[in-house]
């Protein structure tokens, strides 16, 4: 039988500790696309802050969609008291 490679919480990106680490990644890149918006803010180029912009948005989905994971994994553990 084949495996399910696109199933949550199997393999090392689908556990919790795989999950925090990219969320971490993300952050790291939101902040460094972040940086890069105040900088071309400074030169009043707008196409190059139209383009940090747009390359900011896939880092922010990318981010939502981790911590939406976390959070489902969350509620699917069952209380121990």
């Amino acid at each position: 039988m084949a495996k399910n490679r696109s199933a949550p919480g199997k393999g090392a990106r689908g556990g919790k500790v795989g999950l925090m680490l990219s969320l971490g990644s993300s952050a790291l890149a939101v902040i460094r696309a972040s940086k890069q918006i105040r900088r071309t803010r400074g030169t009043h180029d707008k196409l190059n802050t139209a383009d940090a912009v747009a390359g900011m948005l896939p880092l922010i989905t990318s981010a939502a969609l981790v911590l939406r994971q976390l959070r489902g994994r969350k509620r699917d553990t069952p209380e121990t008291a």
